[in-house]
């Protein structure tokens, strides 16, 4: 008889948590090295904040990239599965991936006529106001970046392990309605198939499954898959808003 894994099994359950934590820690360090942005000299010490924040996103990719390859030999290992397999190791993403990103976060920063028409509202804030804007920004695609090379540590080694046969996203209670209504697929994620969807500032799980394991939502996962097919399934074009709304008139998702 196939054993049973989930989305909401232990070992899943502390992965997601650790990545979280390293979330914190890096939110932490970036707020640290915003001193290193002067308003008055952008042109001179926007790109030493650049290459700063290049090395903090290396530094935590490595680290997010360890702690998915212990939590999949330990999921391996509660599998039963025979054979040996080594995680591989990814390349960290290309510095230019970075500096686009980052360049987005801190587009606003820039001085700009206020009566030009294609300066927008965020742009004729304070500059108080704009730097604030431009951290919150720069945490959430550093995070993205942090937490993709975990995720894709895991897809990758799905792809690569003869004893796996597919993944599954594991979202948190307080995940967006994207990563919820994602969720509700289970384990349907082949090896060869599927990028990783997500969001700046998403903390959703891959949830790796082997030979002789059978995936079984959570009982909330669950629940999101039933909202999703009485409230949204049916309104082809508009599915996503009203299983927004149906998690939110559920008490699963506060109304935005």
């Amino acid at each position: 008889m196939p054993s049973l894994v989930s989305d909401a099994g232990d070992g899943s359950a502390r992965y997601r948590r650790a990545q979280a934590a390293l979330s914190g820690l890096l939110g932490r360090d970036m707020k640290k090295l915003r001193r290193l942005i002067i308003p008055s000299r952008l042109s001179a010490t926007l790109p030493d904040w650049l290459v700063a924040v290049r090395a903090a996103v290396d530094q935590y990719g490595a680290a997010s990239h360890s702690l998915a390859a212990d939590y999949y030999d330990a999921e391996r290992v509660a599998a039963q599965v025979t054979g040996r397999f080594t995680v591989p190791l990814l390349d960290p993403p290309p510095d230019e991936q970075v500096d686009e990103s980052l360049r987005w976060a801190t587009k606003d920063l820039w001085p700009r006529d206020p009566e030009d028409p294609k300066t927008t509202d965020a742009q004729r804030e304070p500059i108080e106001v704009r730097l604030d804007q431009a951290e919150k920004k720069a945490e959430a695609v550093t995070q993205k970046l942090v937490a993709d090379q975990g995720r894709d540590t895991v897809r990758e080694a799905v792809r690569q392990d003869r004893q796996a046969t597919a993944w599954a996203r594991a979202a948190s209670l307080g995940a967006c309605a994207f990563c919820k209504l994602l969720a509700t697929r289970g384990a349907v994620y082949k090896q060869d198939t599927a990028n990783f969807r997500a969001h700046d500032g998403c903390h959703c799980g891959v949830v790796p499954v082997f030979k002789g394991q059978r995936f079984e939502l959570s009982d909330h996962a669950r629940e999101w898959e039933r909202l999703y097919r009485e409230f949204a399934a049916p309104h082809s074009g508009d599915q996503l808003r009203r299983f927004r709304q149906a998690l939110a008139d559920h008490g699963h998702l506060p109304v935005l």
